[in-house]
């Protein structure tokens, strides 16, 4: 009988076709419909493996959670960037391939991510999402996140709403 084992680990230099797979994959999912086509196809064209691998060499804070030896999902995190926010950690990316959506994994690295913040000293963490974006809305309220705070940003001349959630140390 054989098990697969689920971990999380930081990211490394040779994970970045894999970081950007799920990049591509997960945008594809979450965002069409929501962010303009050609817009989005930038954003995904512009973060390929070589962007990721210089990413992590660079030290960039990035997490993949492994199932056995396929990578199912990353986070990237690190300092919060809204200094108006009384949180000093921020997750700036969690995503996971379609397929494992839905199943526990994301709430794993969640966890993870937070744990990670916190050993490197962050007090709380933020997370931004698309307001139209419900799955995500939906995953956040259900780790406890609080709604902290709302803004805009435009992606090819359509401003999107987004919403910060919070959570304490």
């Amino acid at each position: 009988m054989s098990t697969l084992l689920v971990e999380t680990r930081r990211a490394r230099p040779a994970d970045a076709g894999d970081i950007a797979d799920i990049h591509d994959s997960a945008w594809r999912f979450a965002y069409r419909g929501l962010i303009p086509g050609a817009e989005l196809e930038k954003m995904i064209l512009r973060r390929g493996p070589a962007w990721w691998q210089t990413a992590l060499k660079r030290g960039s804070r990035v997490m993949v959670l492994t199932f056995g030896d396929a990578v199912a999902g990353y986070a990237n995190v690190g300092r919060n960037r809204a200094r108006g926010l009384p949180f000093e950690g921020e997750i700036y990316e969690l995503y996971l391939r379609p397929e494992y959506q839905g199943l526990g994994f994301g709430r794993r690295l969640f966890e993870d991510a937070r744990k990670e913040l916190a050993s490197a000293g962050f007090d709380g963490l933020a997370v931004w999402a698309l307001a139209a974006n419900e799955p995500a809305l939906g995953f956040y309220r259900a780790m406890g996140g609080l709604g902290v705070a709302r803004s805009t940003e435009t992606f090819g001349g359509r401003a999107l709403e987004k919403l910060a959630f919070g959570w304490n140390a």
